[in-house]
């Protein structure tokens, strides 16, 4: 009897220890799954204490146990000796307009865990893990509560990673080098990939699409990818000339770590994670952010015609902006650009900025007269505001710079921050200068300053050589458009040109991010010396439709626009506001087909581009809305075009089509297509 009490003892002892076990597993795990079950998140902490997460996409593991966590300046790592001390999970669904974007109406639907993390020293420092769970993609970021044990938070290094389980090839621009993002991209299996800006794309061996990068980037360093170990990546934050690459005070967020998932290219078009995971709109009415297109003194700087400062062929004269205002009011341009109209173009101003007024006009640049006249005209000129990436010289004369164009009615900005190796020059609290790089604290600080200044007198900002885009023209709709890309310019002068595959690449990597102002429509399709850009006339027009910017440059110059009148017709018809974006088909790096609706018309818009092989693509109308006839106007690569030997043959034909059609595009080498869909009555 005795022996019998003691194995009951026993059989209870190992269940309340099971149950226990079980309890405390329990408690350092936390999992949540996308609304569809697509997708699935799970937080632990291991044997050491060590944050973890998971990602499985329908049951089968994506991203294998990856670290989370900080090492900082001033206090003990956040890194290891944690529990779980709580969590929550709630659902979201709703939809929200854009003023302007891809696509008029997103919805925003999403399961959402909060786990918080507390220390088991004595410290017993606290750090919240918020992960929002998409069918489509995974958001997550590290909130940082208001807690007497840390209260100034200096980030040395985010322990963040990135474990990818299935062999995949990479689309990846170099990071830490350069202070823009001005690359041609790399393709290479993941495991050979080096320090990377995001996005990076990468593809599995089974197809699967997946876009690493972060959502709204405020006061923080931006996010490079480092790849530490096979194809595990870890993030590694902008330096600063501080040391630590991020302070700050709690209680505050970080910008949300992403990554969009989808079973094939086009796919990731149709992402909208980015901006869901933005603020909504800060600014009010926003009614007077416009759409447009543009022209400007601008392409005949870099094929070295004109120049920025002033002399025998300075750009910006008043002779010659009337003349493109005159072009620009002809044609149904709202825009003008002109850069070279103030002060302090002379000398080495690409290593220094300093010389800059962005009040004052050189002697040949009536600014007063020819904002009145773009008025009269119906036009707008845009302001222009190089700073050389001096931003302690800029910021001590944006307001004065801001409030001038407000006053003439300009009410879009071009800013821009070239910098030669030093980097950005800022001042220290302390007055002494510092140089910064291009996309650490510092300068996500000043963007930011740059766009709510701006946002106080009406007036839009397009930056060049920027920050990353991270969505924040959901936050802040007057920050329309970036660069941070290799750009048009560099078919003018750069060694080597874009090449053919470059567009094919950003539409699944850099155009994931938002807008960009790429610069297209050289008709010409030749640069500085009569270098050969290597693009045919049709994909100088798909480019448009595409590469997406609410604000799309014809950026040749008007003669030769004079020579191409029929290609320049679809220049001048295809909007800059949509109200829905289907990505049709497309591979990175080989070919991109894009269709656009038009915001203010019932007509749609498709263009399509390849890289160096010649293709035909055979296209499903089946986007087209139903009950209805639309006059397609077609723009096609002609027999024999090769951007090579014959970049300048064009088809143009028209035919009625409806949803129920396929059309079959051939497309030459470094060739496209663009189709303007002009909608018939029902």
């Amino acid at each position: 009897m005795r022996f019998a009490c003691g194995i009951r003892r026993l059989v209870v002892l190992a269940i309340v220890a099971l149950h226990a076990s079980a309890y405390a597993a329990e408690e350092n795990r936390a999992s949540i799954a996308s609304p569809g079950g697509v997708l699935s998140v799970s937080v632990s902490v291991n044997g050491e204490g060590r944050p973890e997460y998971t990602i499985a996409r329908n049951g089968r593991p994506l991203i294998e146990e990856s670290r989370l966590g900080f090492i900082l300046a001033d206090a003990p790592k956040l890194e290891r000796n944690f529990r779980i001390e709580s969590q929550a999970t709630r659902g979201s669904d709703d939809t929200w307009e854009q003023p302007w974007g891809e696509r008029r109406f997103i919805r925003n639907h999403f399961n959402e865990l909060k786990v918080r993390l507390t220390e088991k020293t004595p410290l017993k420092r606290s750090l919240d893990v918020v992960f929002r769970v998409y069918d489509d993609g995974v958001g997550f970021r590290y909130e940082f509560p208001d807690q007497a044990s840390l209260k100034r938070v200096a980030i040395i290094d985010e322990l963040t990673e990135f474990a990818v389980v299935d062999p995949a090839t990479a689309w990846w621009i170099p990071a830490g080098e350069w202070n823009r993002y001005e690359y041609l991209y790399n393709t290479t299996a993941l495991e050979n990939i080096g320090q990377a800006h995001t996005p990076v794309t990468i593809r599995t061996k089974d197809g699967l699409h997946i876009a690493f990068h972060e959502a709204a980037l405020v006061d923080y360093s931006a996010m490079w990818l480092r790849r530490v170990s096979g194809q595990r990546l870890k993030a590694n934050l902008s330096p600063s000339s501080s040391g630590p690459k991020v302070v700050r005070s709690a209680p505050f967020n970080t910008p949300w770590r992403t990554l969009q998932i989808g079973d094939n290219a086009s796919a990731l078009l149709m992402s909208d994670l980015i901006l869901n995971l933005n603020e909504p709109n800060k600014l009010g009415d926003v009614s007077w952010v416009k759409p447009f297109k543009y022209v400007g003194i601008w392409w005949g700087m870099h094929l070295g015609t004109q120049t920025w400062e002033a002399g025998p062929n300075h750009g910006a004269t008043t002779a010659n902006t009337k003349g493109m205002i005159d072009f620009a009011a002809k044609n149904g341009f709202r825009g003008v650009l002109v850069e070279g109209w103030n002060k302090g173009w002379e000398g080495d101003w690409f290593a220094n900025g300093e010389t800059f007024s962005f009040t004052e006009p050189y002697p040949d640049f009536d600014i007063e007269a020819l904002a009145a006249y773009a008025k009269k005209k119906g036009v707008r000129l845009i302001g222009h505001h190089e700073t050389s990436a001096n931003i302690a010289h800029y910021e001590a004369q944006l307001e004065a710079g801001l409030d001038l164009y407000q006053r003439l009615g300009i009410d879009s900005v071009k800013t821009g921050y070239v910098a030669d190796a030093g980097g950005v020059k800022a001042k220290a609290a302390d007055g002494t200068t510092r140089f910064e790089w291009h996309d650490g604290q510092v300068m996500s600080r000043h963007h930011l300053k740059v766009v709510t200044e701006a946002a106080k007198r009406r007036i839009a900002i397009n930056a060049h050589e920027p920050i990353k885009d991270t969505g924040l023209r959901r936050t802040y709709p007057n920050w329309v458009a970036r660069e941070g890309a290799r750009g048009m310019e560099y078919n003018a002068w750069g060694s080597p040109p874009n090449p053919p595959e470059h567009e094919p690449i950003l539409v699944y990597t850099r155009m994931l991010a938002g807008p960009m102002d790429f610069t297209p429509g050289v008709l010409s399709l030749v640069g500085k010396g009569g270098q050969p850009i290597q693009s045919t006339t049709a994909k100088q027009l798909a480019q448009y439709v595409v590469l997406y910017s609410p604000i799309q440059m014809a950026a040749d110059l008007p003669e030769n626009y004079a020579r191409y009148p029929k290609p320049f017709q679809f220049i001048k018809d295809v909007p800059t506001d949509w109200a829905e974006t289907r990505g049709i088909n497309g591979e990175v790096g080989d070919f991109a087909t894009v269709a656009r609706k038009d915001r203010n018309s019932d007509d749609w818009y498709l263009g399509s581009v390849t890289d160096e092989n010649a293709r035909t693509l055979t296209v499903k109308l089946d986007f087209l809305d139903a009950g209805r006839r639309y006059r397609a106007q077609i723009y096609r690569d002609g027999d024999g075009a090769d951007w090579r030997t014959n970049p300048h043959a064009i088809a143009i034909e028209t035919r009625d089509v409806t949803r129920d059609d396929t059309l079959t595009l051939p497309l030459a080498a470094g060739g496209g297509a663009a189709i303007r869909f002009a909608a018939g009555k029902r």
